[in-house]
């Protein structure tokens, strides 16, 4: 029996061990200022796990030698780093020219785009059970609740660039170029709002912004770091 017993643990420590080795930590931050940046989304190119950096910049994902994992973040351009060894990985991304910027991520939210069908272990992974704490407190299910928070924080982003579009807003108000991209990252709505009100009521909105948008001192109208959602 205490042969048995010490084998069988002698095989949980082997395989624990076997599966600490394939875990990958690191940092991400922006390069140059060395900010942390969070909410990265990091995914797997191989075996398609996914994981998203904390406030700290710092991420841990499941990964082997020989993969790929790509980085991405709005704002910022997309990264890939190529698994050589599983030590601590210090990943750098590079600040996305505003006009560069809005053309990636709309032609990148354009995709057809279904996490359910993508990703379905991170739903299962998100659920909690009344009777099993692990799923409430592990890492895992943590962070697997964060990534479906990001999926859909994604998705109703998509929805918002189906309907605020640079050819609709380029249709009401007289800007182009850089200027309508100005006036259309200050003035994003809401997802509440676009699904909450129909074409004529985008209409008048963007009438009404464009109002604001006019009465502002000119260096008010180019961008800096916004919170896109923020005026509404």
């Amino acid at each position: 029996m205490k042969i048995k017993l010490f084998f069988t643990l002698i095989l949980i420590f082997t395989c624990s061990g076997l599966y600490a080795q394939t875990l990958v930590k690191g940092g991400v931050f922006e390069s140059g200022s060395g900010i942390k940046l969070e909410n990265v989304f990091v995914r797997d190119m191989t075996n398609k796990q996914v994981t998203l950096t904390d406030k700290n910049g710092r991420f841990t994902i499941n990964t082997e030698t020989g993969h790929l994992l790509l980085f991405t973040l709005p704002g910022y351009i997309a990264d890939t780093l190529y698994v050589v060894d599983l030590t601590q990985k210090h990943v750098e991304l590079k600040n996305q020219p505003i006009q560069l910027r809005e053309v990636s991520v709309v032609s990148t939210r354009t995709q057809s785009f279904d996490p359910h069908k993508e990703y379905p272990e991170v739903y299962e992974k998100a659920k909690v059970y009344p009777m099993s704490p692990s799923t409430w407190f592990s890492r895992e299910g943590r962070m697997a609740r964060r990534l479906k928070k990001y999926f859909q924080s994604e998705q109703e982003e998509r929805q918002i660039d189906k309907i605020f579009t640079r050819a609709y807003v380029g249709s009401i108000v007289p800007l182009k170029g850089q200027e309508l991209e100005d006036f259309m990252t200050l003035y994003r709505p809401s997802y509440k709002f676009i699904i909450g009100n129909n074409s004529e009521s985008l209409a008048v909105y963007i009438n009404d912004s464009y109002k604001k948008y006019k009465a502002l001192p000119p260096e008010k109208r180019t961008l800096a770091k916004l919170d896109s959602t923020a005026n509404h």
